[in-house]
């Protein structure tokens, strides 16, 4: 998966970065089955995973603040 970048997280509308929360959260999901069953290859995508979906919940907590 692409690394997702704060200005391209911002044009994202809030179903899409809700729909992209999702994505994420399927992806970790798979990736720790992975590990526990000794198949992960990549061990840093588990953190780049969490970071991305953190990164995403706070600029849709951002873009909801500024709309109150």
């Amino acid at each position: 998966m692409a690394d997702l970048k704060p200005a391209d997280i911002r044009a994202m509308s809030a179903d899409q970065m809700d729909d992209e929360i999702v994505k994420l959260k399927k992806e970790r999901f798979n990736l720790r089955f992975q590990r526990a069953t000794g198949q992960l290859e990549n061990t840093s995508r588990l953190r780049e995973a969490r970071r991305d979906i953190a990164r995403v919940k706070t600029i849709a907590a951002q873009k909801r603040a500024k709309t109150k």
